[in-house]
């Protein structure tokens, strides 16, 4: 070969042994030497690796890693967390077709259900996610979805998933946003799940150095269907942040514990704060969900809100932190704050944060794994201003 075409044409070397760490195969595409393993890797998901919007090795070895967790049969990664909600709720759902919904979730969720509802036609009804008779009072001809979050965002509010479940029947298809759990906390389909998700940005990510998200399915049925809407919908992610994910992966179980310990101790001491109304974390004894999350979730969570007395009080005290930072997200080894009624869920209208279980005073509090003396000393520092 001559050098113009020696620099283009590297070769992978083969392997006798294997890495420790999954490769990254950042690239686009794959070749092959037989057409028909090439066409027949194009039409299925569990084919020959042919472009990585389709599958790509570094994608799939995440997937693979979820599903385990989850308990799920296969899993679908996406470029976002609300890349995975829409592939699923997109490719279940048509003009006509009626959801249920939990009335606390996620700001992005509550407009992705209200855009289905004003361009598409689709129809959804909220409920409060407590009460089986309240959701199979709900139920219509046409009642496609059943969606749910497990630790509702920023409420604090636990749903009893095997109750709620087992009020829509098997024809109803029941997806879990399990984000603020993680699979270190709860697995969904254990408990009737058919459908999880995950903004895999938050605690399986866990650096706040990647966006992703992913669907993990109990039936590989719904999951082959969902996998060729998802290509064609475009949300597959790219195979660096899968590895970024999949490193972040490795120390999740020790992130979570340490999590939620300072979680605790934070919720705890907020609690006896005058200047805090209410904490909204369902570790307390006093959380409406205590009793649902103490029977079937294996902690609380560590993402948690609390209210001030008003929409000032609220400002002054995310703009007041010094240790503990003002940003979106969550999940990250460092503590954030968000005021929810200004970005996560602005979205809603006054009457639809009220719904939600938000005032202008409520704070969200996504805690990380530093010391809690030390975050305990500004965000206390923060509440006296």
């Amino acid at each position: 070969m001559q050098p113009d075409t020696r620099v283009v044409h590297t070769e992978v070397p083969a392997l006798t042994s294997r890495p420790l760490s999954v490769p990254l195969y950042q690239t686009s595409g794959f070749s092959f030497d037989d057409l028909d393993a090439f066409a027949d890797g194009m039409t299925r998901p569990d084919g020959a690796f042919v472009y990585s919007r389709l599958g790509n090795p570094t994608v799939r070895a995440l997937e693979d890693a979820v599903a385990g967790l989850e308990g799920g049969t296969a899993a679908l990664a996406t470029s976002s967390g609300m890349g995975a909600i829409n592939a699923v709720l997109l490719a279940n759902l048509k003009a006509g077709d009626h959801v249920i919904a939990q009335r606390a979730l996620y700001g992005g969720t509550l407009a992705l259900l209200r855009d289905l509802e004003e361009r598409w036609g689709v129809a959804v009804t909220y409920v409060g996610g407590h009460d089986p008779e309240e959701v199979r009072a709900a139920l219509r001809p046409r009642t496609r979805v059943l969606y749910l979050e497990t630790i509702a965002n920023p409420t604090g509010h636990v749903s009893d998933l095997p109750a709620l479940g087992a009020a829509v029947g098997p024809d109803v298809l029941v997806v879990v946003d399990n984000t603020f759990a993680s699979p270190l906390l709860c697995r969904p389909i254990e408990h009737g799940a058919d459908v999880v998700v995950h903004s895999t940005t938050k605690y399986l990510g866990g650096h706040s150095d990647v966006t992703g998200g992913v669907a993990v399915f109990a039936d590989p049925d719904r999951y082959r269907s969902t996998w060729h809407h998802a290509v064609e919908l475009g949300v597959t992610p790219d195979p660096f942040a899968a590895w970024l994910t999949i490193r972040g992966l490795r120390t999740l179980a020790l992130r979570v514990r340490k999590h939620e310990q300072n979680a605790g101790v934070l919720a705890r001491r907020l609690a006896a704060h005058p200047a805090v109304r209410v904490v909204h974390w369902p570790g307390l004894d006093a959380h409406p969900s205590h009793a649902v999350a103490s029977r079937f979730l294996d902690g609380y969570g560590s993402a948690f809100s609390f209210d001030l007395a008003d929409v000032e009080k609220g400002r002054k005290f995310v703009t007041g932190l010094v240790l503990v930072r003002l940003a979106p997200s969550l999940g990250g080894t460092e503590t954030l704050v968000l005021h929810p009624a200004s970005t996560s869920h602005r979205q809603l209208d006054e009457d639809q944060l009220n719904a939600n279980g938000i005032t202008g005073g409520t704070i969200r509090l996504s805690v990380g794994i530093e010391d809690a003396d030390d975050l305990w000393q500004d965000i206390e520092q923060a509440l006296g201003r």
